[in-house]
């Protein structure tokens, strides 16, 4: 347990970055897994309305250093790659 008050705080501060941190990465995990799902299955139009979404949810967690910039951009430009080979 935390003794000084700096380290109660650091506490508080870092249950509250897991909360946050927990809920992006359901976000980015939930819309990852049902967009392959909708490029396995071939259902090019499902895969299309989840790509905004999907993308908007890597585009926050990069903003907020969940993950890297490249990182979410590389994500982006397969989950393109697997709509357009769609087509």
């Amino acid at each position: 347990m935390p003794i000084t008050s700096s380290a109660k705080k650091a506490l508080r501060a870092s249950q509250q970055k897991r909360v946050f941190n927990i809920r992006r990465k359901k976000a980015i995990d939930v819309t990852l897994l049902a967009f392959r799902k909708a490029v396995v299955a071939k259902d090019k139009s499902a895969a299309a309305k989840l790509m905004p979404e999907l993308s908007q949810n890597l585009d926050k967690a990069a903003k907020t250093g969940f993950i890297k910039a490249n990182a979410a951009a590389r994500l982006k430009s397969r989950a393109a790659a697997s709509l357009a080979k769609l087509a």
